[in-house]
This record gives structure tokens, C-alpha cells and sequence, in this order.
């Protein structure tokens, strides 16, 4: 294991923290900058992903007229004489006399000369079976173009697809759509201290991020397959670099965990400088969290990778996943910039200096407030699995209770949507 520390000339160098609004816009323009590539796929395979170009419809929507109700199709004034049948999916023959109707299904077309439709509820029949009743004044049908027009765009590229999305592309008459490729991860996990399996024990702690990390970037959408999850890699230099040059062969992300800092096992600085990386962030004014950086360099393929060194304590990691990993992948998903929502404090939340303190809170949806969490030290994760986000206290303040803050809110479930 090497014990070499960072020469005092290097440490001296160091540039001075992001702000964190800064770093989280700087990120998000690297990522936008390196969008991932599109290509048209099959409706049912592009959920999660997000549209590339916008999304129009191919015809009128609906594209025909199209009766509301059960009921009578009629032509001019009642009583009328039934001259035949229209179901969804057939095409009627015009209306060509007044006092002549044809019964209609919810859907189906609304022959040419029809002047209205009269629910079936609300009609009778006389004696030799003619159709009688009172339409209502208001057409019971729905008009061409009455949703969308022809051409009209209905959703910006950019868009996550969702099956809402998907649903209304279908309506639209599209078979597939433009739809940027996820982004695909991958995490390497660094510390000789750690186990895999089984409690901390003798000096050595459980690896909390290993199997944490890839279900947060999947929540991004994110693509990890289990070959991409390595480690602990072992706490060398040369390991530090074999591990990053592999996953950058396939991984449009790599993150790794620890070694972000200077100490005497700390290989993450050196091993980018080996790899040919710049910073696009190296270090941000935040707490916890404060030794997060990204890096990029260009992959084989000649394409941007990027490198998200995050802290080695659990908490720590994922403030810098919210902060930095987050708004990368919305650019290089060609999505907008995460918006924060914003809450009221309901308790107070202390501030740290000049840093940001972003700080776990519980959202009460309905009140629209934010309670602080307990159990928020760097190394917990126990305040984390009770929270829905984190609190953004800016640097120089307190956050006083019935104060307005943003929230940058955690991932939800894949395919959930925010309320």
C-alpha cells in the first residue's frame, strides 16, 4: 500500500471550492455539451428514455369526427327513419335526407350530413319504430383537430418519456420515436478498509455505496450492468488507474467512491492526471460533501467520458450525487436543468459559514413543509433512508423556520412521477 502524500506544493495549488449553484450549472453544460446520441426506437422500448427531436402529431387528432356518446346520428328534424348502423372502426355512408338516422357507438365516425347526435338515454321510438327525442344543443361529437392539429407540436425535444408519452405518440400515429440512448455507468469502489459482506469488524467497515450507488444512477437513468461495479480496488496508484482506464473503455460515467481528498492512500487526483482528465469541477464550497469533483477527457470512441469522484463517507457521496452526478445526466440526456422545488422550513436549520449546507429534511407534501432529519452525520445513512431531499441553506445564513428554501429532491422509484 503506498503511504505517499500529496507534496505541499500541490496542496497549496488547489483551487478554491466551487460555489455549489455554480458547479451544479458548470456540470450541467459539460453534460449538454456531450449529449448523448439519438436514434429512432420502438414505442414500447423507450420508456425512461428521453425524445430527441419534438414530438408532433402525424394528423388531426381526432382525425375524423367522432360521436361522444351511444346514441342516434341524426339529420334535420325528428321523428327519424333508421337507415343503418355505425361501430367504431367503420366508415358510414353519408346522411343524404333529413329525417333519417343511424345509431352510433361511443367512437365511432359521424356520417357527412349529420346535424347531431341524441343519446341513446335520452331517446324513444315510436309505434313503427322511428327514433324521437331532443339532442342537446351542445354537439355530441368531437371535432377534428379538437386535441391537436396536424403538425402541431405537442411535447418539447427533451422530454422524459413516461407511459404517458408513450400513449399519446401512439395516438399520434408514430410507431417509434427519437429517443437519446441512457447513459450508461459505471462504479468504482475504493478503500482497503471496506467489506463486502458480513458487519464491520475489526477496524474494516461495510461498503454502504457499492450496492447503493447503482440503484441511485439507475433512478437518473442511468444504465449499470453488474460487470460495472468493481471493487474495492485495492488502494494503489496503479490500480487506481487500470480500474479507471477499463471502465472508460464502455461507461459514459464512471463514479467513483473515496480517495477524493489528499491523504496518504488518496490515488483518485493522480489517477486522473495518468488518464489525461481536466476538471470540469474539482472541489465545491458544500456541506457535507465538499471533496466532490468532475473530470472529463475524451474516450476511444473520440466522445467526452466524465469521472464523478465522490467522497468515500455515505452521506457525503450522495450530497455530491445530487449535486453534480444529477445535473450532468439530465445535459447529457439532453433534458433541461433539474428545477428545485421549494418548501418552508418547519424547524431550524443551522448554516455552515460560507458553505451551502445542504441538509436532509422530511417534505410534508400536503403543508408544504420541510422537517429536518436526525442521524445526518457524513458517515449515516440512517437520516437518509427517512428523507426525501435536502434542504439548500445558502452560505452566510440560517435557515429560520417559515423560511422558503429550495429542496433538491431524491430520486424517486423507477416510473414514479412527482406529485
Amino acid at each position: 500500500m503506498s503511504t505517499e502524500t500529496a507534496p505541499a506544493a500541490e496542496r497549496a495549488a488547489a483551487p478554491p471550492p466551487a460555489v455549489w449553484a455554480e458547479a451544479r450549472s458548470r456540470v450541467y453544460a459539460a453534460g449538454l455539451a456531450a449529449a448523448l446520441p439519438s436514434a429512432a426506437r420502438p414505442l414500447a422500448g423507450t420508456d425512461g428514455l428521453t425524445l430527441a427531436e419534438p414530438l408532433t402529431t402525424r394528423t388531426d387528432l381526432p382525425a375524423f369526427p367522432t360521436s361522444s356518446v351511444d346514441g342516434w346520428a341524426v339529420r334535420g328534424a325528428g321523428p327519424w327513419r333508421v337507415v343503418g348502423r355505425v361501430l367504431a372502426g367503420g366508415t358510414p355512408p353519408p346522411l343524404t335526407e333529413d329525417g333519417t338516422t343511424v345509431e352510433i357507438a361511443t367512437g365511432a365516425m359521424v356520417p357527412e350530413g349529420s346535424t347531431a347526435v341524441l343519446r341513446v338515454e335520452e331517446s324513444d321510438r315510436t309505434p313503427d319504430g322511428r327514433v324521437t327525442g331532443t339532442p342537446r344543443p351542445t354537439p355530441e361529437w368531437r371535432e377534428p383537430g379538437e386535441e391537436a392539429y396536424a403538425g402541431e407540436e405537442l411535447l418539447p425535444a427533451g422530454t422524459p418519456v413516461d407511459p404517458a408519452v408513450i400513449g399519446l405518440a401512439a395516438s399520434c400515429g408514430h410507431d417509434t420515436l427519437p429517443v437519446r440512448r441512457a447513459p450508461r455507468a459505471a462504479l468504482l469502489v475504493f478503500g482497503d478498509e471496506l467489506l463486502t459482506a458480513g458487519p464491520p469488524a475489526a477496524g474494516r467497515v461495510r461498503d454502504a455505496l457499492g450496492p447503493a450507488l447503482p440503484a441511485w444512477l439507475r433512478r437518473y437513468g442511468c444504465e449499470v450492468r453488474p460487470s460495472d461495479v468493481i471493487g474495492p480496488v485495492e488502494d494503489t496508484l496503479p490500480a487506481h488507474v487500470a480500474a479507471l482506464r477499463a471502465a472508460l473503455t464502455d461507461a459514459d460515467l464512471v463514479c467513483t467512491t473515496g480517495g477524493t481528498m489528499h491523504g496518504p492512500v488518496d490515488h483518485l487526483h493522480p489517477a486522473l492526471a495518468e488518464v489525461g482528465a481536466d476538471y470540469v469541477v474539482n472541489t465545491v464550497a458544500v456541506r457535507p460533501g465538499f471533496p466532490m469533483l468532475l473530470a472529463r477527457l475524451t474516450g476511444p470512441d473520440g466522445r467526452p467520458r466524465f469521472v464523478a469522484g465522490l467522497p468515500g463517507n455515505p452521506q457525503s457521496a450522495i450530497v455530491a450525487l445530487v449535486s453534480l452526478v444529477a445535473p450532468l445526466l439530465a445535459g447529457l440526456q439532453g433534458r433541461s436543468m433539474p428545477t428545485l422545488p421549494h418548501a418552508t422550513l418547519a424547524e431550524p436549520v443551522p448554516g455552515r459559514g460560507d458553505y451551502t449546507h445542504l441538509a436532509l429534511v422530511r417534505l410534508d407534501r400536503v403543508a408544504g413543509t420541510a422537517h429536518p432529519v436526525r442521524h445526518v452525520g457524513s458517515a449515516m445513512l440512517r437520516g437518509l433512508a427517512g428523507a426525501d431531499g435536502f434542504a439548500v441553506i445558502a452560505p452566510g445564513v440560517t435557515g429560520e423556520p417559515g423560511s422558503r428554501v429550495p429542496v433538491v429532491p431524491l430520486p424517486l422509484l423507477t416510473g414514479e412521477r412527482p406529485s
